[in-house]
């Protein structure tokens, strides 16, 4: 059945040549990127704007050039990136309205704000829930708003220290013997969360609150045995946890613990055979009362615009394969 075509006119006010030429971006480039990702075609003259094609797709644009063009109006700088992001958005989400409360992660370095729907409904769940799974394909901004929940929690005292665990599987390749102390052999596995802490908090900041013992670094192997009470804990690349190393490490969370769990089940790099913990978890605790879920999908992808296709070409070939 082929979905009803409309079409609709639309007029931005106030009407300001500047703005609106940052709104359209050189030779329409803005423009053109929302008609190719929403599959619409939009004919602009000076403030108006008509917009065709599919009825939900139209809605959609409308409303993220509305949005767009507050941006521009309230001074934000419209790049192609920027269009990019806030389709991420657009595309089978609303778009947040303005008298909507955002949801804002503060750090020391400054605010960040969760991007559409799938990431502000993560961050609520990490700030009213003690257990959390962020479950998703890579650049979804799962760790990365996990580690800014976790700085925001510290520097305003709801926990005492961050942990920031890890389970040092390879993933594909060999890398041979690591010289050095505990910190040093895994600190390769670790990187991504030090760059966001770098971020948040300065280069600084986090030496001296590593060398505290504040922000600890520990591999999945060392967490049994430990009760970890007002703390808050990250543990990144979960689909690389087995079955019994998963029900350890959530076992471990003691009294005033937030912890937050984060994996992608299509990318284990377990031994062949080797059952993935986060698989097997995400079924187990699905209805469990005070544990929150969130899946992430391609659509959610805040990298580059090729990594979302990238994904989704994945995924489509694994499925054709798997039938």
């Amino acid at each position: 059945m082929t979905a009803q075509a409309t079409q609709r006119v639309l007029t931005l006010e106030p009407s300001d040549s500047q703005h609106l030429s940052a709104l359209c971006g050189r030779l329409d480039e803005h423009l053109k990127l929302i008609e190719e990702r929403l599959q619409v075609h939009i004919a602009a003259r000076a403030n108006t704007f008509q917009v065709s094609g599919e009825e939900r797709a139209v809605d959609e644009t409308v409303q993220l050039l509305k949005h767009l063009y507050r941006e521009s109006v309230s001074g934000t700088t419209l790049n192609p990136e920027a269009i990019h992001l806030r389709m991420q958005q657009s595309h089978l989400e609303e778009l947040p309205r303005s008298d909507n409360e955002p949801v804002v992660i503060r750090t020391k370095k400054g605010s960040i704000k969760p991007r559409g729907g799938n990431q502000q409904g993560y961050v609520r769940a990490i700030q009213s829930n003690d257990v959390n799974f962020g479950i998703g394909p890579a650049g979804t901004g799962k760790t990365y708003l996990a580690v800014a929940c976790a700085v925001e929690a510290l520097i305003s005292h709801q926990v005492q220290r961050i942990l920031l665990v890890r389970p040092a599987v390879e993933a594909g390749e060999k890398l041979g013997f690591l010289p050095g102390d505990l910190a040093q052999k895994i600190d390769p596995y670790l990187r991504p969360l030090y760059d966001a802490l770098y971020e948040m908090l300065g280069n600084d900041t986090v030496t001296k609150l590593i060398e505290r013992n504040v922000i600890e670094i520990a591999p999945l192997a060392y967490m049994r045995g430990r009760t970890l009470n007002d703390s808050f804990i990250i543990l990144d690349e979960a689909q690389n946890t087995t079955r019994e190393q998963m029900k350890m490490f959530l076992t471990r969370i003691g009294f005033g613990s937030t912890a937050v769990i984060t994996g992608d089940a299509t990318q284990i790099d377990l031994p062949r055979g080797t059952p993935s913990g986060l698989t097997h978890v995400m079924k187990v605790l699905d209805n469990v009362e005070g544990i929150s879920l969130t899946y992430f999908q391609a659509k959610d992808v805040v990298r580059h615009p090729l990594v979302q296709k990238i994904v989704e070409a994945y995924a489509a070939f694994d499925d054709e394969t798997a039938r």
